[in-house]
């Protein structure tokens, strides 16, 4: 039935958003009863993120983050990319941008290490909670997650990375946007905090993340 769903990316947002907002982590196997996610499990100095690949062909990926408290997952980006993400157990703070230009706009913009951004999100998520959908260009297509608890998060992403096919994904560090004067831009100060300049970086060492086996329902294939 999932390979279905890789219309509905391409056809029908509105519909698959629905679909995605009713999951439930039972639907992958998944209990606020398992050890993972009680409060009372230690707080790692270096909280390692997992992942697991639920399902994956040429339209779309369903994946699952697991993140301890206090795991991060840098600022990165989907490039040409839909994305559905449902925070399905825990609490976590998500910061998301949106590029202001596009990127051939600006030979200026070219030159400079660092590249406008517009802040879409900066809030602590709390399950359970609405899906957001995340667009090429708009909805917060850049984003980070900081687990304040331990968490799990459900995300379909259309079509999924390929390095073949120009959809890497890159990482990024944020700076206020006060904090530099290297590229000129029109932004009114009083609105400078809904603003930052984004610099591509490295993965960081202590970001990298493990894959586990899904242990969930499995996907049925239709005949």
């Amino acid at each position: 039935m999932y390979r279905n769903y890789a219309t509905f990316l391409l056809y029908n947002v509105e519909h698959f958003h629905h679909v995605v907002d009713n999951m439930k982590p039972e639907d992958v196997g998944l209990s606020g009863e398992l050890q993972f996610f009680q409060p009372s499990n230690e707080v790692k100095s270096d909280p390692r993120v997992t992942y697991t690949t639920i399902y994956q062909c040429d339209n779309f990926s369903l994946c699952i983050f697991f993140l301890p408290a206090t795991g991060v997952i840098p600022l990165h980006n989907h490039p040409g990319m839909t994305v559905f993400s449902k925070l399905l157990l825990g609490a976590m703070h998500i910061k998301s941008y949106d590029w202001v230009d596009p990127v051939d706009s600006d030979s200026s913009v070219q030159s400079s290490p660092l590249r406008l951004a517009k802040l879409k999100a900066d809030r602590v998520f709390t399950a359970p909670c609405d899906t957001s959908v995340l667009y090429p260009t708009t909805g917060g297509n850049i984003h980070a997650f900081t687990a304040i608890t331990p968490c799990a998060v459900l995300d379909v992403l259309g079509p999924p990375y390929s390095n073949d096919d120009g959809r890497d994904c890159s990482y990024y560090k944020d700076h206020p946007y006060a904090a530099s004067t290297e590229v000129e831009t029109t932004v009114n100060m009083e609105e400078a905090d809904r603003y930052g300049w984004l610099e591509e970086i490295e993965l960081p060492e202590n970001s990298k993340m493990d894959g586990i086996e899904y242990l969930g329902p499995q996907i049925i294939e239709p005949s």
